[in-house]
């Protein structure tokens, strides 16, 4: 098809090849056919093109852009060339991706639309950011035909000729493209057929094109191409018919660019490296060109310098005028400014003169408003200004210092060695061992007891109260004037610098003052001398230079030391003086607070001495006793027996065959009274046990050894929580299978309060175990109790019979999320409330370094709707073992992204289930207003 200009694959591989071709490797498939549909037209071998197969990519791509684009914001600062932006089409007012080509000036740009090939001058309001996911590789592809190049000497009306047929033959119409080769700036080399027409040999034959002749060197073809500036002109004139007229619609959405009378400019690939070609502002902006005219290039090219040299002239021009009205603003306002310094001048001189013939009054008058301000100076006290106050706070603090009681250090020993004393005790397992640690112990006590009332003796004698409240006056009075004191050690150099300072500046004061005295005793003198002058009574004359003196030298001589004594009475202290004042205020306010901590630590000693007195004075050579204890168990054991035999009592009646209703129900009766009176036992037990504890832990930590059979050591280790006098069968349980499968759950009544049982499976091993991680969470509830945002614990029994731990906690019968959010959901402000307190419980855990692990909508409760509290977890499963649940709350995982990950649970975790429940809420909000709002 391609005649001569046809060559093999053998000749397109080897090592001649066109111009700024880029040869094909060999692992790349020769004549690679793609179907394209013609773009853009820039010459009578090049053009623009789509693929047919990118058809659905440009309809998605205007439907994005027509959604983003309108309401993106206009692009700020310096554009890049490299972005890809939005452009707005003048033709159809429609939005399409483009690259800037061109800066024209700051309001106008040349811009490519990069997935059509042609281009246009926008405005910058009309260009604006697209988001990333726009930001992909253009459409349209920039072709050549494989083997032409447009002739060196060709004329204007030919090269639109050529741009003209070549349309006709390709524009909108489905092509044919055989991959030849790409250049460097990324156009593609390749030979166009439209069914059996080879549009490149059509071009050929028309004359508007000519055949690349072989050569070695690679740069022969650039040399053989049409001048840039050429092809850019040619641009101009396109007789191919306007795009908005077409008769033919493709299927493809394009700016609808006009080629002649609106203009389009076709500038090299953005991507290449060269630079891109540049215009005159006016030939680029021209409309009018007689585009049918057989104007030569030179003399266009003329023209174009001509216009670029005039507006460089009138932009010269410009700075030229905009620089003689500066010049001519400035020397006016120079001669403004020299207008201004003679009336100055004028003015001065008049002032000078009159006051030459004024000076004595002048003189007199300063010198006597000076002297007005220095007596009144005098009567206000500026010791402050030489540190006073400091000296003073010195005295206090050196005056009535408070010095560490002689018999604390003694106690100190003691207290340390009876400490000693008892941590052997508690630690003590053997009783005979014990015994006589105990009797060490109480040997120390009475020392201690000893050393305790010296103290007190020397404290109540001296008066810390009154001192400290002295110390605490002192500083908060230094704080008001100096303010914020400075760290540092103590030192004695900076109070000894501080007494020096001092010192000199009141010597210096002093000397000014006399100096100041002095002058104004001599200036009284000349008054009184001279009065003798002018006084005519006066028989002896006694005018004479000896006699007036040198008023001049007189005054001169006061105002300097009036001026002086009220410069060190009115000017700021220097920066050195301020740094020794500073230094000494911290200095002191150091040692204020050194004695004050002394004081304090002194007063807490005292407290504890007398605590400790006051305890032991009951228990001073013999242990408490437990009898009490002992007492309330064998009631209880007392009751239980009743309450088992009522008990059985009551089923045989209930299992005769005549059962008597209302002996059944008095039985009833006295079961609920004998199970309430099993209870208050148990809880006056609890007191007892809770006396015994504070004991142990306090004073006496033998009890636990000298009284196994109490089981105090159980009971303090389950914080309190541990009971060992209820049993499983002495409670009228009901089973609750619904709430739970995988453990026993059970209901029952005390004291009117609905409690649920929930039972552990507990072996040798883990027994202890649950008893340790119950008592870590009682503990937590303990520190805050109502305010802890948690579900209390009540008791922790043993079963005697079954190897099974209950745990009695109160009882809300559907109260948790999840039989809330089915039934009657909270509203916003309730569930604020509720989440509020299961943020106050996790926050409660986490401080007692306790990972709540399976927080979930089953365990959360809001108890009447506006209080939310964090239920218990399984006390037999380690944290790991509670995170490793899969625990789901609608279509959301409560399983925190680093627990999927293995890594172990953390509060972190707990907060990722927390805020799962919260969205959980929101969803099921939202869907019932939803609802509500249909309905």
């Amino acid at each position: 098809m391609w005649g001569q200009g046809h060559f093999s694959r053998a000749s397109a591989t080897g090592s001649v090849s066109f111009s700024g071709v880029v040869q094909m490797d060999e692992d790349t498939r020769y004549d690679k056919v793609e179907d394209v549909v013609g773009s853009h037209i820039e010459d009578a071998v090049t053009f623009w093109a789509q693929s047919i197969s990118r058809n659905e990519d440009i309809v998605k791509i205007g439907c994005s852009l027509s959604e983003v684009c309108p309401q993106a914001s206009s692009v700020l600062g310096n554009l890049d060339p490299k972005k890809i932006y939005g452009g707005l089409f003048s033709e159809d007012k429609c939005w399409y991706r483009c690259k800037v080509l061109k800066i024209i000036n700051d309001e106008k740009c040349l811009v490519r639309y990069i997935d059509y090939g042609n281009t246009e001058i926008l405005n910058r309001s009309d260009i604006v950011e697209i988001p990333l996911e726009l930001q992909f590789s253009s459409v349209a592809k920039k072709y050549k035909l494989w083997g032409l190049q447009i002739p060196s000497n060709q004329e204007v009306t030919q090269f639109d000729q050529g741009r003209t047929f070549l349309g006709s033959l390709i524009f909108e119409k489905e092509i044919k493209m055989k991959i030849k080769a790409t250049s460097q700036d990324g156009t593609v080399i390749a030979q166009a057929e439209y069914g059996s027409v080879d549009i490149g040999e059509e071009v050929f034959k028309k004359g508007f094109a000519e055949k690349c002749k072989l050569t070695s060197r690679t740069d022969n073809c650039e040399e053989n191409k049409s001048d840039p500036g050429q092809l850019v002109l040619r641009n101009l004139k396109s007789p191919i018919p306007l795009w908005g007229h077409r008769s033919n619609q493709s299927t493809f959405s394009r700016p609808k660019g006009r080629l002649s009378g609106k203009l389009t400019l076709d500038l090299k690939n953005e991507n290449d490296s060269g630079n891109p070609m540049t215009f005159p502002k006016e030939s680029l902006a021209v409309g009018d060109f007689n585009l049918g005219s057989n104007v030569s290039l030179a003399k266009i090219k003329q023209d174009q310098k001509l216009i670029e040299e005039n507006e460089k002239l009138k932009t010269e021009k410009d700075a030229l005028l905009e620089s003689y009205k500066a010049l001519e603003l400035k020397v006016e306002q120079i001669a403004q400014e020299l207008q201004q310094e003679k009336a100055a001048s004028v003015d001065l001189t008049h002032h000078l003169q009159s006051t030459l013939k004024n000076c004595i009054d002048t003189r007199m008058k300063n010198l006597a408003a000076k002297m007005k301000m220095l007596r009144e100076m005098r009567h206000v006290s500026i010791t402050f200004r030489f540190g006073n106050d400091l000296s003073e706070a010195i005295q206090v603090l050196d005056e009535g210092c408070f010095t560490t009681p002689v018999s604390l250090k003694g106690l100190e020993i003691m207290w340390a060695e009876y400490i000693l004393a008892q941590e052997k005790i508690k630690t003590c397992e053997n009783v005979n061992e014990g015994n006589i640690l105990i009797a060490q112990r109480n040997e120390m006590q009475q020392k201690l007891y000893m050393s305790v009332e010296d103290l007190i003796l020397e404290v109540d004698e001296s008066s810390l109260h009154k001192r400290l409240k002295t110390l605490q006056d002192l500083s908060a009075s230094l704080e008001a004037v100096y303010g914020q004191a400075r760290e540092g050690g103590n030192s004695d150099e900076i109070l000894k610098k501080f007494y020096d300072w001092k010192c000199d500046k009141r010597e210096e004061f002093t000397n000014v003052r006399s100096e100041t005295e002095a002058s104004l005793q001599r200036l009284v003198a000349w008054f009184q001398r001279t009065l003798k002058v002018f006084d005519l009574s006066v028989e002896e004359s006694l005018i004479s230079e000896d006699t007036i003196g040198n008023i001049d030298e007189i005054l001169e001589k006061t105002e300097s030391s009036v001026c002086k004594e009220l410069e060190i009475s009115l000017i700021d202290q220097g920066d050195g003086d301020k740094e020794i004042i500073l230094n000494t205020y911290s200095q002191i306010l150091q040692k204020i607070r050194s004695e004050e901590r002394l004081i304090t630590t002194v007063q807490a000693k005292y407290k504890d001495s007398i605590e400790f007195k006051q305890q032991l004075i009951e228990y001073l050579n013999k242990t408490p006793s437990v009898d009490h204890l002992l007492s309330i168990k064998k009631t209880l054991k007392s009751l239980k027996a009743q309450l088992r035999w009522k008990l059985v009592e009551k089923n045989n009646l209930e299992e005769s065959d005549d059962p008597d209703d209302s002996q059944i129900e008095k039985i009833k009766e006295e079961i609920t009274q004998l199970r309430n009176n099993v209870f208050q036992e148990i809880y006056y037990e609890r007191e007892e046990y809770e006396k015994l504890t504070s004991l142990a832990q306090k004073w006496f930590p033998e009890l636990p050894l000298l009284h196994p059979e109490i089981g105090l050591l159980k009971y303090m280790n389950s914080g309190g929580l541990l009971t060992m006098s209820l049993e499983r069968d002495l409670l009228d349980a009901e089973p609750m299978k619904e709430l739970s499968s995988k453990r026993p759950l059970v209901c029952s009544e005390v004291n009117g309060q609905i409690i649920l049982l929930k039972g552990y499976s507990v072996d040798v091993d883990t027994e202890a175990k649950v008893i340790e991680r119950a008592a870590a969470y009682h503990r937590a509830w303990k520190e805050a109790e109502e305010e802890s945002g948690l579900l209390p614990l009540i008791f922790l029994f043993l079963c005697k019979s079954d190897p099974m731990a209950y745990v009695m906690a109160p009882y809300y019968p559907r109260a948790n999320l999840s039989a809330i959010q089915a039934s009657m959901p909270l509203n916003s402000e309730e569930a604020l409330k509720v989440m509020k307190g299961v943020a106050q419980g996790l926050h409660t855990l986490h401080k007692a370094d306790i990972i709540h692990g399976s927080l979930h909508q089953n365990n959360v409760f809001a108890l009447n709707r506006e209080q939310g509290i964090v239920g218990d977890y399984d006390f037999t499963k380690s944290v790991s073992q509670r995170a490793s649940v899969n625990m789901m709350v609608g279509d959301l995982s409560l399983i925190s992204p680093e627990l999927k990950m293995g890594k172990p649970a953390s509060p972190s975790s707990d907060l990722y289930a927390y805020g799962c429940l919260l969205l959980w809420y929101r969803q099921g909000f939202m869907m019932l207003a939803r609802l509500t709002s249909n309905s």
